[in-house]
């Protein structure tokens, strides 16, 4: 009798020592069905894990900034032990997944992986798999590693294969609109940005756009009707070019980039909106082609 009290105690020991021990002895990578990041209006960002059901043990890692109070294991029967992975000073860092017939959950909350600059919020999030970045309704385009991505009526976007990226966002979008009117069509140009513009002009001899932005770092976004202005482009700083990523949408274009300087933006286009007068000598021609018939068969006549 003694001797299976023994045991029991032993095995009921051995299974708790399994969490603090290196999983990677133990068990393969567990297969996620989804991994998702959800970001709200609030500093938390919130991270679910779907396992699918397997007959053998997995492991999964986490999200850096665990906080591990908000930690929750779940299936279709309510809450599941699992084996933790980590040491005192990283914390909790990947999860030993148990056997089971039915799906595994696992949600958290993140913490100190945003900072606020301004209006801008910044965040570096990686991970080995591919995740899915979600955001709230408010939040229609990010910069993700400095490049432009327009959400529209997305909810969030993949990032395949995993890896460390850096995203970035505004809190309030800062929009200035410029409104040019040339013959009798109106244009608005849209620019999102923290830093200050002046000096805004069009020309459309040129073919160009052009103002002063007074603070360096900062990004800016120019959205207007490929009417107004068709691409290629070039974007000069203080007369030298520099790297912008382009959003083409059906009627319109995003031009986006982040000036390291401060100093006079040009950007030039290859076509813009002819002047009215440049259609006269097409619209004469064109009605000489079409009276010409007519005019022989008066001849004839």
């Amino acid at each position: 009798m003694n001797k299976n009290i023994f045991l029991i105690i032993l095995f009921v020991g051995t299974i708790t020592v399994i969490p603090i021990v290196d999983a990677q002895l133990l068990g393969t990578v567990a297969n996620q069905k989804s991994i998702e990041v959800t970001i709200d209006q609030s500093e938390i960002i919130h991270v679910k894990h779907v396992i699918y059901s397997s007959n053998n043990p997995g492991e999964i890692k986490l999200f850096y900034g665990l906080v591990e109070e908000s930690l929750k294991i779940t299936n279709e029967n309510g809450e599941v032990e699992v084996g933790r992975i980590g040491n005192d000073i990283e914390g909790i860092t990947g999860l030993l997944i148990f056997a089971s017939q039915q799906n595994t959950i696992v949600e958290y909350n993140l913490t100190n992986i945003k900072t606020l600059n301004d209006n801008l919020w910044s965040m570096n999030i990686e991970y080995p798999e591919k995740f899915s970045i979600l955001f709230y309704e408010k939040i229609n385009s990010i910069f993700l590693n400095d490049n432009l991505i327009e959400l529209k009526d997305k909810k969030g976007f993949s990032i395949n294969g995993g890896g460390n990226v850096n995203l970035q966002y505004y809190v309030n979008y800062p929009t200035i609109i410029k409104e040019i009117t040339w013959e009798e069509n109106k244009f608005d140009v849209e620019i999102i940005t923290d830093s200050k513009i002046e000096k805004f002009n069009f020309e459309q001899i040129e073919k160009s756009i052009s103002f002063q932005v007074n603070e360096k770092n900062k990004f800016v976004t120019l959205k207007m009707s490929n009417e107004l202005l068709g691409g290629p482009y070039a974007i000069l700083l203080n007369n030298e070019k520099i790297q912008y990523n382009l959003v083409n949408n059906e009627n319109t274009v995003s031009l986006n980039f982040k000036p390291k300087i401060s100093g006079e933006i040009v950007i030039i286009g290859t076509t813009v909106i002819p002047e009215f007068s440049m259609f006269i000598p097409l619209i004469m021609g064109f009605f000489i082609i079409l009276t010409m018939p007519l005019m022989k068969k008066i001849n004839l006549h």
